[in-house]
């Protein structure tokens, strides 16, 4: 048996392996970069987030937020709109109709998962939810490395 470390690595990349296998990707986002992809995922659950919190949140620096802002805004992916309180700040969120098969492919990959616990016996469903604050914790401590 692998380390722990390189088992759950293993575990994690094979979920999200087959959840992507579930859910194909909307066209829009097929030829993003990851950190791009990442970018939208984050306009998904906060739109209207500015450059420099979407920087501090992803762990980027602001101008490479920013020239991921233009290629994507370019692309007609992401909206950048001037804040109504400080007018030299740009807020962000998504293009309606990418917003909308953003949260559809959400959706669905969501619905899967939510398939698939329901499946499982009672105990091993109660085990996995019981580890979410660990790993909540865990990802925090690899966060601050």
């Amino acid at each position: 048996m692998a380390e722990p470390a390189e088992e759950l690595l293993d575990r994690l990349f094979a979920l999200r392996r087959a959840l992507r296998r579930r859910s194909e990707r909307p066209e829009e986002l097929s030829r993003l970069t990851g950190a791009q992809l990442e970018l939208v995922r984050l306009l998904r659950r906060r739109p209207g987030t500015s450059v420099g919190d979407a920087a501090a949140e992803l762990g980027l620096a602001p101008n490479t937020v920013s020239r991921l802002v233009g290629s994507l805004t370019r692309e007609g992916v992401v909206v950048r709109t001037v804040d109504d309180a400080d007018r030299r700040a740009a807020r962000l969120e998504l293009a309606a109709a990418v917003r909308h098969r953003v949260e559809a492919w959400r959706d669905r990959r969501t619905e899967a998962l939510r398939s698939a616990l329901d499946e499982l016996d009672p105990a091993s469903r109660r085990q996995i939810v019981d580890a979410l604050p660990a790993l909540d914790r865990l990802t925090a401590l690899v966060e601050n490395r």
